[in-house]
């Protein structure tokens, strides 16, 4: 497959960490969507300040661009508390992590993402920094080795992963606030249309807004990354305002249909109907077909494909549906 960056893309690109940051939400009652997260941990941090104590572990899983790191900064915002921010891959050693834990101040939070790749013997010096605020330490080796413990100032964990599945259940366990992210409304998307127009000084009209939002696929970075590009179009081609006609031919520019489907999409649906009869088969056969590894299929493409009703898994293997015959203007099977 063409590897030039989706912009329909859930995950973070590598130029996006700035502007997505110039977009962040700077309290909770900021932040769109989601409301009975925002609920309850309005709640469980207004409880922690009043003992003043640290808030609990917080574990945070769903889909890639629905405001994970997002919350762990405001949780640090609403708890007046430094953040500190890491993630799986980066940790390789225990000395790394324990490098970590110990220099975290009172009340910091550490912030993890994706938090389900790291490694096994990892997780287990997690285990007693997170239960008991301590720190065991193996000194030596052989017959002379000796453990040592090292208490740890009170902390919170944030931890996000978009693999709630692969954490481990005594991991998982040791987390006392949890909560999964869903996909956005159009409502909530085409408020964080107009709120990030806002930010960017550029006009954008309440039917751009909402046109922009529905081929969002539920996720706020998508909002934002087609308002980026619209914006674009708008300003060499246009007046630098974003009404519906413009939003409408700047989205039909960048190959992003009604449903938000991109290229790549179809190309996943065509293949299962044109080369196989729309199915059912197999995941990896499809994955050999369009040139593309199973994992990125089961977790970027297939998940919004059956969120809106193209795609089902069966226990044969992967069928488009009546629906997505449809959209793709393929005849349906009586």
């Amino acid at each position: 497959m063409d590897e030039t960056p989706r912009v329909i893309e859930p995950a973070s690109q590598g130029d996006e960490t700035g502007f997505e940051a110039a977009l962040r939400p700077r309290r909770l009652d900021e932040f769109v969507g989601q409301p009975r997260i925002k609920s309850n941990l309005t709640v469980f941090m207004k409880a922690a300040r009043g003992r003043e104590e640290s808030l609990d572990h917080v574990l945070l899983y769903g889909p890639p661009g629905l405001g994970k790191t997002t919350l762990a900064h405001l949780i640090a915002g609403e708890m007046g508390a430094p953040i500190r921010i890491t993630s799986g891959p980066s940790i390789e050693k225990a000395g790394d992590l324990a490098a970590i834990l110990t220099s975290l101040q009172p009340g910091e939070i550490l912030f993890l993402d994706e938090i389900h790749r790291l490694g096994r013997a990892l997780e287990e010096i997690l285990y007693p920094a997170m239960e008991d605020r301590a720190l065991d330490l193996v000194i030596g080796s052989g017959p002379g080795a000796r453990s040592v413990r090292l208490d740890l100032p009170p902390f919170t964990l944030v931890g996000a992963t978009t693999r709630f599945g692969l954490l481990s259940p005594p991991l998982r366990d040791r987390f006392g606030i949890v909560h999964h992210l869903d996909y956005y409304g159009v409502d909530d998307l085409a408020q964080i249309a107009g709120r990030s127009a806002k930010l960017l000084e550029v006009e954008v009209s309440p039917d751009a807004g909402r046109e922009i939002a529905g081929r969002s696929r539920g996720t706020p970075r998508i909002t934002n990354r087609l308002l980026r590009r619209i914006r674009d179009f708008a300003e060499v081609e246009g007046d630098g305002t974003i009404d519906a006609a413009c939003a409408l031919q700047a989205l039909e520019r960048l190959e992003v249909d009604r449903y938000g489907l991109d290229q790549v999409d179809r190309r996943v649906l065509e293949t299962i109907v044109d080369k196989f009869g729309g199915g059912p088969v197999g995941l990896s056969t499809i994955a050999a077909s369009v040139g593309e590894d199973t994992g990125t299929i089961e977790e970027i493409y297939e998940p919004f494909l059956m969120q809106i009703g193209f795609l089902d898994r069966t226990p044969r293997g992967r069928q488009v549906t009546p629906r997505g015959r449809k959209h793709l203007g393929r005849p349906l099977i009586q």
